[in-house]
């Protein structure tokens, strides 16, 4: 039996995962990598977008998006379109019926013209008080019957978003029905609050009413947020107008609700919704600025909008505590921004939850942290940029993936044993295959092909690399925050991390963060790791601990990294507890230049790299060099990973 393995060519990669995230993570991990946390840098991303999808919204496109229609939803009109088109409707009635009275000299006409002058301002009261007069004018009656319908159409539909057009004419039959819809609707609520309700009781409702629902429930619950959203639309379009206009819009609705029969299933229904949705603003007013008058039923169709992009901004800004992409409403996001938009956050969505799928991101007690898997990727990512602004003739600093985990190269090779771990050196091997005689031509395609024996296969033979023991000392004190050098410090540590486990896995490292107190830092914490906000720059107990690891490792070549931005301003004393004082005491300098001492009896040469300029640090920092012998660095914080990268490296060299 012959195998043969060749690139895939028939489509995706079918052993692909569902989606790749690790260009996700470096963009995550330049903020991370800057001093951001995990939360804040996966927020970031998400609002950005997916990197390198162009055709793709991020959070922040939508929120713009929706900010806009805000603004459009608000400059379109005024909320008093219904009572202004009432009043309209009123006078040119009137206006008809005194055209009828006028040529008539009878008494009757004189009694009903004034009638019809001592009507109330109120056009709610005028039209109560109309409803029951005898209209001479057949042109009047024809346009108070359209008042009342106009009112009857705007009402309704300020509930039920469907009823406008089953109402559009005046048929008794249609109102029978809506009175017949209405108390079968609460009835129906009624049985679902003692727990009776069944979804084949909501099935037979659609399907005897569905025409007067458009946007198509699929179940009671369903239904109760469109109907409570609509009425808590229609309490906020009362809510944003004057008090006069409140109160005759009000009674207007009242009056018409009564004449319909519908008062006591709306206010039945009314009190259910609320019930069942209290969280909605049902009194919070709002502000439209525009200058065309709205109808009733679209001014609460506005009014219902700019609830839905309000709360809609509210997640997508995603800037309150325990903030996640499941708390954006999928159907609000369809309402407002459409069904591409529900596209984008479902790949916003499979984002989030493919780093947590694929390893990279963990949750624990409800706090967001990178995995291990994702701290070596980004330190690998540090370490790349470190790379990239070395010297490109600087040869042997740069990553080495040919080596065996036992060594460096020698250069020759010999043939391969069972449990040998040394690179396979594939041309030797080849040739011996074609010399032991194991070439053939394939029938099918005329290709040579080699067939490799046991005996074949050749290693490639390495060198043991001296082991050394590093220590990288990173001051984690207020100050590396205050002066801008914090990330670069954080990075820094990624960096030589990622480095060590690579290229130099024999290694012992440990890196050592230290403010009041010192303490060793484990790598999958590293790119957490925030600043402390406390006083002290305590050298001497990082020093102290650097030096139990290099006792551990006696056979081990010493390396010690200092990174930090202050002379030493606290120690340790012996009962544990951390002195601090400003300007340093004679007793800290003393302490602290006492375990440079031991470092120099350990034969470890301490390089210190200098984040700042202080003259108190540098006549330090020179006291150290000229006590153990060690080199002084005063880098730019963007050019710290190069500088202690490329001297660690010099070292290894060296040794």
């Amino acid at each position: 039996m012959a195998f043969r393995y060749g690139e895939y060519h028939n489509g995706p990669d079918p052993l692909a995962p569902p989606y790749d995230v690790r260009a996700a993570l470096d963009e995550m991990g330049d903020a991370i990598l800057s001093g951001s946390t995990p939360v804040h840098a996966l927020r970031d991303l998400l609002k950005r977008g997916l990197p390198g999808s162009q055709d793709r919204r991020g959070l922040d496109d939508m929120l713009k998006e929706v900010r806009r229609r805000r603004r459009d939803l608000r400059e379109r009109g005024r909320l008093d379109g219904t009572l202004e088109r009432a009043r309209a409707l009123l006078d040119k009635a009137i206006g008809q019926e005194r055209a009828e009275l006028f040529p008539d000299p009878s008494d009757d006409a004189r009694l009903r013209e004034a009638g019809l002058d001592g009507l109330p301002e109120d056009t709610a009261s005028a039209i109560q008080e109309l409803s029951t007069y005898e209209w001479r004018s057949a042109a009047a009656r024809q346009t108070f019957e359209e008042l009342r319908g106009l009112l009857r159409r705007e009402v309704l539909d300020s509930q039920f978003r469907g009823l406008r057009d089953a109402l559009a004419n005046p048929d008794p039959e249609a109102m029978a029905r809506v009175r017949e819809m209405m108390s079968d609707l609460n009835d129906m609520l009624d049985r679902d609050t003692r727990g009776e309700h069944t979804q084949e009781d909501f099935d037979a409702f659609i399907a005897k009413y569905g025409d007067l629902f458009p946007e198509k429930p699929r179940d009671l619950e369903e239904l109760v947020d469109i109907l409570a959203r609509r009425a808590a639309a229609t309490q906020r379009m009362l809510a944003s107008m004057t008090p006069r206009q409140r109160e005759e819009l009000s009674n207007l609705i009242n009056q018409t609700l009564d004449q319909a029969g519908l008062s006591d299933q709306m206010r039945r229904l009314g009190e259910a919704l609320h019930a069942r949705r209290p969280d909605l603003a049902w009194n919070a007013p709002e502000r439209l600025t525009g200058d065309e008058p709205l109808a009733m039923g679209d001014a609460v169709t506005a009014l219902e909008e700019l609830a839905d992009l309000t709360q809609l901004e509210t997640a997508l800004r995603q800037d309150y505590p325990g903030a996640r992409l499941d708390d954006i409403d999928e159907a609000a996001v369809r309402r407002a921004l459409g069904r591409a938009a529900v596209d984008d956050l479902d790949a916003l969505k499979r984002i989030e939850r493919e780093l947590e799928e694929q390893g990279y991101l963990l949750r624990r007690r409800g706090k967001l942290e990178l995995t291990p898997k994702a701290v070596r990727r980004l330190g690998e990512t540090a370490l790349r940029r470190v790379f990239s602004s070395l010297d490109a003739g600087r040869r042997g600093d740069h990553d080495q993936h040919d080596a065996g985990s036992a060594g460096e190269l020698t250069g020759s090779t010999r043939p391969w044993r069972f449990g040998d771990e040394q690179p396979i050196d594939v041309v030797r091997t080849l040739v011996n295959g074609v010399r032991s005689g194991g070439v053939a031509t394939a029938p099918q395609d005329g290709r040579a092909r080699v067939r490799l024996s046991v005996d074949d296969f050749e290693v490639s033979e390495t060198e043991r690399r001296s082991a050394a023991a590093v220590c990288l000392l990173v001051d984690l004190s207020y100050s590396m925050a205050l002066r801008g050098t914090w990330a670069a410090a954080k990075q820094t540590a990624l960096a030589l991390q990622a480095l060590v486990a690579s290229k130099f896995p024999q290694d012992a490292v440990q890196i050592i963060g230290f403010s009041n107190y010192a303490r060793v830092l484990q790598p999958d914490e590293l790119a957490g790791l925030d600043w402390d906000m406390v006083q002290g720059t305590n050298l001497h107990h990082a020093l102290l601990i650097a030096g139990r690891h290099l006792d551990r490792h006696p056979d081990f070549e010493p390396v010690v990294l200092v990174v930090t931005d202050g002379e030493p301003t606290a120690h340790l004393m012996r009962n544990g507890r951390s002195a601090f004082e400003w300007p340093p005491s004679h007793e800290t300098l003393e302490l602290t230049l006492s375990e440079v001492d031991k470092m120099t009896r350990r034969r470890a040469t301490i390089n210190v790299f200098m984040l700042a300029a202080d003259d108190r640090l540098k006549e330090f920092v020179d006291e150290v060099a000229r006590r153990n012998g060690g080199r002084v660095f005063s880098p730019s914080a963007d050019r710290l990973g190069e500088y202690v990268v490329s001297d660690f490296l010099r070292l290894r060299r060296s040794r």
